[in-house]
């Protein structure tokens, strides 16, 4: 399943990020959950119960389920905004 963007839709800048050791090019003001949806990632995290995958869910900064660690630190995905040279891994307790 493929979350790209529509060609010729978004003439904001190019942001490129990390996730997991691979480049993600995003767009300057994406939240990081947002920005891994369209590059096409569903698994942001495993549940710590059961470890089921998690990603997206609220995308509203309620949940839990898109926490990601950024460059050290646990932060929703859906909530906080790309930045260029970031680095995104999968993971994050709540």
């Amino acid at each position: 399943m493929s979350g790209s963007r529509l060609p010729g839709q978004d003439q904001r800048p190019a942001v490129t990020f990390t996730f997991a050791g691979r480049p993600v090019v995003a767009r300057a003001g994406d939240s990081i959950a947002m920005a891994l949806w369209a590059a096409g990632e569903r698994e942001l995290r495993r549940s710590s119960g059961e470890g089921r995958p998690r990603g997206v869910y609220c995308n509203m900064g309620v949940c839990f389920d898109c926490l990601v660690v950024v460059d050290g630190v646990t932060v929703r995905g859906c909530t906080t905004t790309v930045q260029d040279g970031m680095r995104v891994e999968r993971g994050g307790r709540p």
